[in-house]
């Protein structure tokens, strides 16, 4: 190989090596049996998260540990620098969590909306991602996706 080829081959690397580390870190738990959660996983995956995937035989204990309400539970856990994410929460209120750092735990869709990421069906209506904030109560609305 040239010299020059060389110098292109190692910045391609390099860039390739820098985009690798700007994508966000997360770890999503999910039931083994699970299939729209891998989907849900290669939807952040395609949205610029680096998702390590972990099955776990336990998902209330999983969801316990972190705080998540059995009113605000969803299909799978996802962690996040420090907040929880609960279910099929779509990319845009995820980003906003992360760039507004609010003092809560996390942020829920609950249940498994037909239409939101990772699941099938058609959406017939808004989104309302609920606060996890760790108190009783109505969850306050996060956002409306």
């Amino acid at each position: 190989m040239t010299r020059p080829l060389l110098i292109i081959a190692a910045l391609i690397l390099a860039t390739l090596s820098a985009a690798a580390e700007e994508r966000i870190q997360a770890t999503l738990y999910k039931n083994p049996n699970c299939i729209c959660c891998e989907d849900y996983a290669d939807y952040l995956k395609s949205n610029g998260f680096n998702v390590r995937v972990i099955e776990h035989p336990n998902m209330t204990l999983i969801k316990q540990k972190h705080g998540v309400r059995e009113d605000l539970e969803g299909c799978h856990t996802l962690l996040v620098e420090g907040y929880v994410v609960e279910g099929h929460v779509p990319v845009t209120p995820i980003r906003r969590l992360l760039a507004e750092k609010p003092p809560i735990a996390g942020i829920s869709l609950p249940g498994m909306p037909e239409g939101s990421p990772g699941m099938g069906g058609t959406k017939e209506g808004p989104f309302e991602i609920r606060s996890i904030t760790g108190r009783d109560g109505p969850a306050p609305i996060f956002a409306t996706e």
